[in-house]
C-alpha cells in the first residue's frame, strides 16, 4: 500500500493524539512545514512516547495507522534544533516494535 522509497518524516514535538486526519494534516504543514499530500509518511507521538500515530495520503485520500503500546515506550530519534527528522524504513519498524520499560507494581 506505502510505496518503497516513500520519505519518512517524524515530527519531533509531541502531538494530541486525540486529531484525527485533518488535524494531523495541519500538523504536518505547521511543524514540519510539509503537505501530506505531496507524498510522505508522518509520524506522530504524545508527550509520554506511549502512542503512535502514522499519516499517509495516498491517490484520493488519508490514511492513518494508529498504534498504543503496552508495557513499552516508542524510541524516537532526537533532532537538535528542528522539528523534523527523516528517516528510512527500517528505524520506523524500530521505532513501531518499541523499548520494553518494567511493568509496574500495585499492592
Amino acid at each position: 500500500m506505502i510505496p518503497a522509497g516513500v520519505a519518512i518524516y517524524v515530527c519531533a514535538e509531541p502531538i494530541d493524539m486525540r486529531r484525527s486526519f485533518d488535524g494531523l494534516a495541519l500538523c504536518a504543514r505547521e511543524h514540519l512545514n510539509r503537505d501530506p499530500q505531496q507524498g510522505g509518511l508522518f509520524v506522530f507521538a504524545n508527550r509520554r512516547s506511549t502512542h503512535l500515530k502514522l499519516l499517509w495520503f495516498d491517490r484520493n485520500g488519508y490514511c492513518i495507522l494508529y498504534k498504543r503500546l503496552h508495557r513499552a515506550l516508542f524510541a524516537l530519534p532526537k533532532n537538535e534544533g528542528g522539528s523534523e527528522i527523516t528517516i528510512d524504513g527500517r528505524e520506523l519498524a524500530k521505532i513501531l516494535a518499541g523499548v520494553p520499560t518494567r511493568a509496574k507494581r500495585f499492592r
